[in-house]
């Protein structure tokens, strides 16, 4: 039997993507921009097995999905894989997406806040509108996700919805995910239009983390597998909590980063910057 090697980091992960002005115009105007082909399917499936192997271990314990609360029917969520599998450290790490990140907010480079796996069982319930940095203790809003779907994933899958331009508006900003938070913003988002589209396995989105978003249902016998990467500006600092949540992530990702400091730590490494 031949001796297996090591597996060869494939290029794709580094090398610079055609992002052409009118995708940075757009993601400016409107807070979140759809980008076609971002990586090959066959890139998407040699990370999906072990994203996909890592959220069921870690997620095993769960109780049936009637038995959770609507945050938890939303998603399976697990954080920073990159910890856990050298694997998904490798996309994590990759500088493509970081490269996008960076253009898209205008930072001359960006350092990872975190990563989250985001699977909708079959039969799992809508995500409630919300905004990301409702959660993180951030100094500015240059803040943007990497929302990478691991398969096709049509309408009847949950795909992400945008409210278009929304993050320009300040009301809800204090809401956490939840019932009450999809009603008020139904109201509050009504004068934004939606949009809302099937994605194709290499597609990826990025949205900023003022954006108001949701996702439909699962109503497919399929898990929506999706894998996230949350970035931020490189000289991104720590700002005073605002709420219980933002305290738990300072503790969580930077709890040696003092407010008002850079937040340079173990779990937010520089990803790609502009020499």
């Amino acid at each position: 039997m031949r001796p297996v090697g090591p597996v060869r980091r494939p290029r794709e992960l580094d090398e610079a993507y055609d992002l052409d002005d009118a995708a940075v115009g757009f993601y400016r105007e409107h807070g979140y921009v759809k980008l076609p082909r971002v990586f090959s399917p066959s890139l998407i499936e040699t990370y999906r097995p072990e994203i996909s192997a890592q959220v069921q271990a870690l997620t095993a314990s769960r109780p049936p999905l009637h038995e959770r609360s609507l945050y938890d029917r939303a998603f399976l969520q697990v954080t920073n894989l990159w910890t856990k599998s050298e694997r998904v450290k490798e996309l994590v790490m990759g500088r493509r997406l970081a490269r996008i990140a960076a253009a898209l907010m205008g930072c001359s480079g960006v350092r990872l806040w975190h990563d989250q796996a985001l699977y909708k069982e079959p039969g799992g319930d809508f995500t409630p509108w919300h905004a990301d940095q409702y959660y993180w203790p951030l100094a500015s809003d240059r803040s943007t996700t990497a929302w990478i779907p691991l398969q096709d994933t049509p309408i009847e899958m949950g795909p992400l919805a945008f409210a278009d331009g929304s993050f320009r508006l300040h009301a809800g900003r204090d809401l956490e995910i939840g019932a009450e938070s999809e009603r008020v913003l139904q109201r509050s988002l009504s004068s934004c239009p939606v949009d809302q589209g099937p994605f194709a396995a290499g597609d990826i989105s990025f949205h900023s983390g003022w954006t108001f978003h949701r996702a439909g249902p699962n109503t497919t016998d399929r898990p929506r597998a999706v894998m996230t990467i949350i970035y931020i500006d490189r000289d991104m600092r720590l700002a005073e909590p605002m709420n219980p949540n933002q305290r738990i992530d300072w503790q969580a990702w930077c709890p040696d980063v003092g407010v008002g400091d850079i937040i340079d730590a173990p779990l937010t490494p520089v990803i790609y910057e502009d020499r």
